[in-house]
């Protein structure tokens, strides 16, 4: 199973989360609210689905390490 923690950052962690808390849990990240941009965003579950992927969300919240 993946490993999928939060940015080491805490600075960065705290501006995404007050940005999630004000757009509705939309990534801050992303101009359109539509479901697919809900944190965990689409874009990341379909990365983390690939064994091979490692790296960051799209706004550095989470990170996935390679299985």
């Amino acid at each position: 199973m993946a490993k999928i923690r939060l940015n080491e950052d805490k600075e960065i962690v705290a501006h995404i989360r007050q940005g999630l808390v004000e757009n509705g849990g939309y990534c801050p990240c992303r101009r359109e609210r539509i479901p697919e941009n809900k944190c965990v965003c689409q874009e990341f579950r379909q990365q983390c689905a690939n064994p091979e992927f490692e790296g960051y969300c799209h706004c550095m919240l989470y990170y996935k390490e390679k299985e």
